[in-house]
């Protein structure tokens, strides 16, 4: 009986202080407006022969309570009918549609007394919904059931989800991967200042490990290892398979799906997240139930497809969507002083960052970023046991800026500050959480090849095989996953379908007897698709007779890969080097490039689909230089310098990753701690499905033609 009346005395003062942040909130959005309405000439509160200041009050306070409602009310069926509108669309509709919601605020005023013209309505707008969204954060940051409701209607839950038992009792995981950072880099930005959160992380006993990626260091083929346990037949960021005609990218949708599929095919298991998980912002699911922004998935046609699920659930709320436009807005901007900065003080190396580019790297560091940690929120809010995540805007940055600078500098900063943000939401979660922070690869910085040596590696394979060299040729495509990602989720929403053709065929040669040259980083790779099989060193030879001498003894190639009908496969080098790969080891042509080069080469040589010829760039390990084949002056892909060194960061209650004087080495390893970690938080892990199915994934792409459901870069 007490209980129930002491209860019932919770609910009363819980619901007056909730109707008391309602009024502050509406009295804070009224002397707003009134400011705005004395500030801005085309704004008026007031009928035209003039009112009191009692009545323009009144009027200020009816016109922000109808905002207010409509915001609260209208504002998110806009964004659900909006759902498929492009992300970078969406972003510019916003400032629009709230604006346009003021317009019909003032016009519910009876009298006619507000008034402003549709420029002033997108001002007064944006700046109403930060002040009341600043408001309201802060009167609830005093109160914890307050401030959590506030999160779970920010991220689009009402509770914690039934299903989640005994949450005191079980921690749950979320692993937060910042793309691209490795692990000198995060070291240095710790020792810098730059990121203090993850420094008082280190202050108070978390682990700090780097580990070694495989031969081909980028998000594809890492990503999948530790998702899905595999990364077998990855050889490179896009590569060409001569038995299907396909040209595999993968940051394409079809790709991303077919090689998940493989993984899935060849583990047996659905992937790390099978039980009650989350992927967001990833390459490829992971096995999770929760999709949201999830390449592998983007394809998807039907109600199945929760790609673009985040958006929602972010957008939902005006402040939001008005803090992240504005934000998005500032981002273009910065990028163009950035690069007109470089351009005047003729920063070298230095590569082309005009065009689209500004939009795109705000839609990694703004956009992406935002629904993310949004989604992680959510995610955490509602009890959900493992969550990854993936944030690529500092690999977005660093391919443009370079991996160290003043550019890359503010990325880690803010990518700190959404660190600090979700570690302050575990607080409020229904269960504890253990963050755990890595990366899939570093960067390596390094003037282009082109740059370096006045011709692309496409121009010197073609020079190698006595073909004619154009004067004038196409630049090679950058493999930026948020460049891509960008340009997909806008032809998808749409409901265009993905160009899996035409970007290839502008790829392939003009006759299949010409090589193929594709570049991933500074890693470089030439395959003849009239032949059928991997050809040999001998084959090449009586076909090109100085082909391979011409790779293998430029300055600007640092070892050559080939089959070899003699000594199996062999690696070349400058000054006439040759090491059958079997008797490879760190020393020799692989020196330079520090332990473990021998493993990575030896691994990528017995792959299904490894090309005909690997070429991979030189490297300085007095500057840490490499020279990407792409148009990159950060690049990772290969092997040379910090990009093969990523980072894993853990909280003290996890067991180390590897044992004293042990080294973690590949993506399948890391696959394999995070697996172990799973266990020690919530106990043995029995996938409940392979998810998706096989059949599935295969059919949920369209695909026009037979033949190669990949064809674009």
């Amino acid at each position: 009986m007490g209980d129930g009346r002491w209860g019932g005395a919770e609910r009363w003062r819980s619901a007056g202080g909730t109707l008391g942040r309602v009024i502050v909130v509406w009295a804070v959005s009224t002397l707003t407006m009134l400011i705005l309405a004395g500030l801005l000439p085309d704004f008026e509160l007031q009928s035209a022969d003039g009112d009191s200041f009692t009545r323009t009050a009144l009027t200020a306070a009816a016109a922000a309570g109808a905002f207010g409602l409509l915001g609260a009310l209208v504002w998110p069926l806009i964004v659900r009918a909006l759902l498929l509108v492009p992300a970078l669309v969406l972003g510019l509709l916003v400032f629009f549609l709230n604006g346009s919601m003021l317009l019909v605020a003032l016009w519910l005023i009876p009298d006619g007394r507000g008034a402003a013209n549709p420029e002033t309505a997108v001002v007064v707008a944006a700046v109403m919904s930060a002040v009341a969204s600043a408001t309201s954060t802060g009167l609830a940051v005093r109160d914890d059931d307050a401030y959590r409701r506030r999160l779970y209607r920010l991220t689009g839950r009402t509770r914690p989800r039934a299903s989640v038992e005994a949450p005191e009792q079980v921690p749950g995981t979320v692993f937060l991967q910042l793309d691209g950072v490795g692990h000198h880099v995060l070291r240095d930005a710790v020792a810098d200042g730059l990121m203090p959160t993850v420094a008082a992380w280190l202050a108070d006993g978390h682990r700090l490990t780097p580990w070694r990626t495989d031969w081909s260091s980028q998000t594809g083929a890492s990503q999948l290892g530790i998702l899905h346990g595999s990364n077998e037949d990855v050889p490179a960021f896009r590569w060409y398979e001569k038995d299907t005609g396909r040209l595999m990218v993968s940051n394409r949708p079809a790709s991303a799906v077919e090689l998940q599929r493989r993984a899935v095919r060849r583990t047996g298991d659905g992937g790390l997240l099978t039980v009650d998980g989350a992927s967001r912002g990833n390459l490829f699911s992971g096995g999770a139930d929760q999709l949201a922004l999830v390449l592998s998935m983007a394809a998807r046609r039907g109600p199945r497809n929760r790609s673009r699920a985040g958006y929602f659930a972010y957008f939902s709320d005006p402040a939001n969507a008005v803090r992240t436009a504005g934000s998005f807005v500032a981002e273009c901007v910065r990028e163009i002083l950035q690069s007109t900065r470089a351009l005047l003080r003729r920063d070298t190396p230095r590569v082309s960052r005009g065009g689209t580019y500004p939009f795109v790297r705000a839609f990694a560091t703004v956009l992406e970023r935002d629904v993310v940690v949004s989604a992680v929120m959510g995610d955490m809010l509602g009890g959900r046991t493992a969550v990854y995540a993936d944030l690529v805007a500092y690999d977005e940055v660093a391919h443009h800026s370079g991996p160290h600078g003043r550019d890359t500098d503010q990325v880690l900063r803010r990518l700190d500050r959404s660190i600090a943000l979700i570690a302050t939401v575990a607080e409020h979660a229904p269960r504890p959480y253990r963050i755990v922070l890595l990366s899939d690869h570093g960067q390596s910085a390094g003037e282009t090849f082109e740059g370096a040596y006045g011709l692309t590696l496409k121009e010197l394979v073609r020079a190698g095989c006595g073909l004619p060299v154009p004067r004038r040729v196409r630049r090679t495509r950058s493999g930026s996953e948020a460049r891509d990602a960008a340009r997909d989720a806008l032809r998808l929403a749409l409901h265009r379908p993905v160009d899996e053709t035409g970007e290839a065929e502008r790829e392939l040669p003009a006759r299949s007897s010409e090589p193929l040259v594709l570049a991933s980083g500074n890693l470089g790779l030439v395959s003849f698709p009239d032949v059928p099989h991997r050809m040999t060193r001998e084959e090449i030879d009586r076909r090109h007779p100085a082909l391979l001498r011409t790779l293998a003894h430029h300055p600007g190639v640092g070892f050559v890969l080939v089959a070899s009908a003699e000594h199996g496969s062999v690696v070349l080098a400058r000054g006439g080097v040759e090491v059958p790969v079997a008797e490879l080891d760190d020393g020799g042509p692989l020196a330079v490039f520090g332990p473990g080069a021998a493993r990575a080469v030896r691994r990528t040589d017995g792959f299904p689909h490894v090309a005909d010829i690997m070429v991979n760039s030189m490297y300085d390990p007095a500057t840490g230089t490499v020279h990407a084949f792409e148009e990159q002056i950060g690049s990772h892909g290969g092997l040379g310098g910090e990009q093969s060194h990523p980072f894993l960061l853990s909280p003290p209650e996890l067991s180390p990753p590897v044992g004293a004087g042990e080294e973690l080495v590949g993506a399948e390893q890391v696959h394999r701690v995070l697996r172990r970690w799973l266990r020690e938080c919530s106990g043995p892990q029995v996938p409940l499905a392979i998810s998706p199915p096989p059949k599935e994934s295969e059919s949920s792409i369209p695909v026009d033609r037979p033949v190669a459901q990949d064809k674009n870069h």
